[in-house]
């Protein structure tokens, strides 16, 4: 969520910080060019944000309050079973990425040569790893999980299902619809990290 730090300045940097990433589809976004937008000075900036790695990764969360992702991902934390819990995230995060494109895909398009943006744009993936895992766990504590894989194993190997650049290849480039990834995704998660023969109805309740 966005922090409760956000005075109208914060929050006006953080505005220009996204408006000229979603412009620059890949070029760098300088510190000057922040401030400039927001109608600051580049010390008054440096208040508010030291770094810009620290302002890069603020603004995705920034991107995430505005779209509400606590809110997305409430039916995935409330879920019951670990089945329930993964089909749940799948979706949620699955249908959260068109969101977080426009400020994804120029941050990607930067890491190769933005050492600032490949760890801002890293450190907010490893927060959806984070959520794999819980998935994978809530399986794991079910005793729905299958033997094929440890938590880590599965964790990971969803992370990957579930990353942007497979998404962007998927629907950019392959013209996937959304209702069709979404009901691929879920398909392939629960026949790859699920225990044969088990259904939705089957999961144990917490």
């Amino acid at each position: 969520m966005m922090s409760s730090k956000n005075t109208p300045t914060r929050t006006k940097i953080l505005q220009a910080s996204l408006e000229l990433l979603e412009a620059g589809q890949g070029a760098e976004v300088r510190m000057s060019d922040i401030a400039k937008r927001a109608g600051i000075s580049r010390q008054a900036l440096y208040l508010h944000f030291a770094t810009r790695t620290e302002l890069l990764v603020e603004t995705t969360l920034f991107v995430d309050d505005l779209k509400g992702a606590d809110k997305r991902l409430a039916p995935s934390r409330a879920a019951k079973t670990g089945i329930e819990r993964l089909e749940a995230f799948v979706e949620a995060w699955g249908g959260y990425m068109p969101e977080i494109y426009g400020v994804g895909r120029p941050m990607m398009a930067m890491m190769d040569t933005d050492e600032e943006a490949a760890k801002a744009w890293n450190q907010r993936m490893w927060d959806v790893r984070e959520g794999c895992e819980a998935a994978i766990k809530a399986l794991k504590a079910d005793q729905t999980l299958s033997p094929v894989y440890s938590v880590n194993q599965a964790t990971d190997l969803l992370w990957t299902l579930l990353s942007v650049r497979s998404w962007e290849q998927l629907t950019q480039q392959c013209g996937w619809s959304q209702k069709k990834y979404i009901k691929s995704m879920k398909t392939l998660a629960h026949n790859t990290f699920v225990v044969a023969g088990t259904n939705l109805s089957q999961g144990k309740s917490k």
